[in-house]
């Protein structure tokens, strides 16, 4: 009880900092108010090392969101993990994550952006193993390899950043010079890392071993957001160069997760899956010259996706831990108030009217069709868009259908808590978008376009969700389809091999660490040069012991000896 009251009581903390926060940056974006908060730690020649904080709209209005979300996955995490015997621990794992985020959001200096960036990592890796099995620590390892090449880039970046001065990106680079297009590949290639774009795309569906309610703050507003929240901040280094590749390889993030996502049966992995997909939209839009709309996005995306976590974890929960969708069905009667959440996020994920999500997509696509791209870009996002209708209106029609599944013990028990949390998050599914889109936009460009690529997106949601309806009622076609196709249909569902990849490229790292190990740490050279001394003298120390212990003859013959010796000395002299 007392744990409950625990988690309580942050719950309610975090919930009450982050409605005061989210009413404070309405005020700064009304005032159009800032604040920079500078501590100088150590100065060498012209470069100070500083701790510094920046408020302004963006990031209080960041920081109020993930806050928000916070309480209510506390809130939900208090009853969903009750039976765990390490509550508390759970508990200040999560703050510390919670954290590492807020360090990073008000960051503009390198040096403390890395403390946050790590401590994301860090904390990660100890959720992401937190049942501590044999595929949580795989995952674990996957997550905290691939994240390492991010951190890394973010260690020379700040390296490179004393050729400029100072490590504050909004001074920094607003004079272009030979070294920035170093920084521009690194901090690219810190936020591919971290928001899982390809080629780096694998760890994102195997951090599925982590609880549920981690995977619903991973996934909606903290560790994946952060790639994208770093180049929204940096947009003022993207801008000078050409983003044509970065834009081809979000959009094939996002084509990737959507095929993925329709070609799986793992609820957590299904939902993992449109998250690589909404990440690459973010992303897409971001290369396209929108940094606010990705902003937009980012922070709607965080709410109907945390609550479509919280939805999974309950029916995951009454299912008695199975994740499967063939073994769900018709729980629209067994679980009404979780459906209904349920249905509220996969709609706004869909991008339907008047929800939190159409209003950042439909914006998007708008934005898109004036950019001029090719067309190829231009198919992507909608066929990505189709495609993310198509495996929402799948997930519903399996989990809603008319059959219980194969489930034979099922227990449909609606937590009044764990609904009450997601109750507030689907308030914020609704209402969250046209509030952000009336009274934060600082400016709205008009786009007037014709009728018929007015009308595209809504084509698209029909569509998808027709094809949403096939996939999931021709069973016996899709087990066919996999007999008849294996390697293309292990192709689409397994995320282009790139698991298999990575998991054979970390193995040969890591094989050839200990193979170098054993050849110069371990090797001839170790032995000869480092520890020739050290052998010298525990040999001579280790004869003189076998002496001085195993023969008493020889003492007493030495002791003569010396006695003689002195003797005839004395004599002499």
């Amino acid at each position: 009880m007392f744990n409950i009251c625990n988690y309580n009581f942050r719950s309610v903390n975090l919930f009450v900092l982050g409605v005061f926060l989210i009413f404070m940056g309405f005020h700064f974006i009304f005032l159009d108010l800032s604040m920079f908060l500078d501590w100088e730690l150590y100065s060498l020649d012209s470069v100070s090392v500083t701790f510094t904080l920046y408020f302004d709209w963006m990031s209080i209005m960041f920081m109020g969101v993930v806050l928000l979300i916070s309480s209510m996955v506390i809130y939900y995490s208090s009853f969903y993990m009750c039976t765990d015997i390490f509550m508390i621990r759970f508990l200040f794992m999560v703050l510390l994550f919670i954290f590492s985020m807020m360090l990073l959001i008000v960051s503009p200096n390198m040096f403390s952006i890395l403390l946050g960036w790590d401590g994301l990592g860090l904390v990660s890796y100890c959720l992401v193993i937190y049942f501590q099995n044999y595929k949580s620590y795989n995952a674990g390892m996957l997550t905290v390899l691939i994240n390492r090449l991010g951190d890394v880039a973010i260690l020379v970046c700040i390296a490179w950043l004393f050729n400029f001065g100072g490590l504050n990106y909004y001074f920094s680079f607003h004079y272009i010079s030979n070294g920035v297009m170093f920084l521009f590949v690194l901090i690219s290639l810190a936020a591919f890392t971290k928001s899982a774009q390809i080629p780096f795309s694998s760890w994102l569906p195997a951090a599925m071993a982590a609880p549920t309610p981690v995977s619903a703050l991973v996934h909606s507003s903290t560790l994946v957001t952060a790639g994208v929240y770093l180049l929204i901040r940096f947009y003022s280094l993207l801008e000078n160069f050409n983003l044509t590749l970065l834009l081809f390889l979000s959009c094939m993030t996002m084509f990737m997760a959507g095929l993925g996502a329709n070609f799986e049966f793992d609820l957590k992995k299904i939902i993992a899956l449109s998250t690589l997909s909404q990440l690459g939209l973010m992303m897409g839009v971001l290369f396209l010259g929108g940094p606010l709309m990705s902003f937009f996005h980012l922070l709607s995306h965080a709410f109907f996706k945390a609550l479509l976590f919280l939805c999974a974890g309950l029916i995951i929960h009454a299912m008695n831990g199975v994740q499967d969708i063939r073994y769900m069905g018709f729980l629209s009667n067994q679980m009404p108030f979780t459906f209904t959440c349920f249905c509220v996020s996969t709609f706004s994920l869909c991008g339907l009217p008047f929800l939190s999500g159409f209003y950042s997509k439909d914006f998007i696509l708008e934005f898109l069709s004036f950019s001029g791209m090719n067309l190829l870009i231009y198919l992507l996002f909608f066929f990505s868009v189709g495609l993310t209708v198509s495996y929402s209106f799948r997930l519903i029609y399996y989990c809603v259908g008319n059959y219980t599944g194969l489930c034979s013990c099922q227990s449909f028990i609606e937590n009044i808590h764990m609904v009450s949390s997601m109750v507030m998050l689907t308030l914020f599914s609704i209402f969250f978008g046209s509030l952000f889109n009336w009274l934060v936009l600082p400016y709205i460009d008009l786009m007037i376009l014709p009728l018929e690529c007015k009308i595209l997106p809504f084509i698209l949601i029909l569509l998808g969700g027709w094809t949403g309806y096939e996939l999931s009622s021709l069973n016996f076609f899709t087990d066919k389809m996999g007999f008849s196709f294996p390697l293309l249909v292990n192709f689409f569902g397994s995320m282009w091999f790139m698991p298999k990849f990575f998991s054979y490229f970390c193995y040969s790292i890591l094989n050839t660490s200990h193979n170098y190990f054993l050849v110069l740490d371990s090797g001839w050279g170790e032995y000869l040069v480092s520890k020739s001394p050290y052998l010298l003298m525990s040999y001579v120390s280790e004869r003189l012991m076998a002496l001085h212990f195993n023969s008493i003859k020889l003492v007493l013959m030495g002791v003569f000896l010396w006695s003689a010796f002195f003797l005839i000395l004395f004599t002499n002299s």
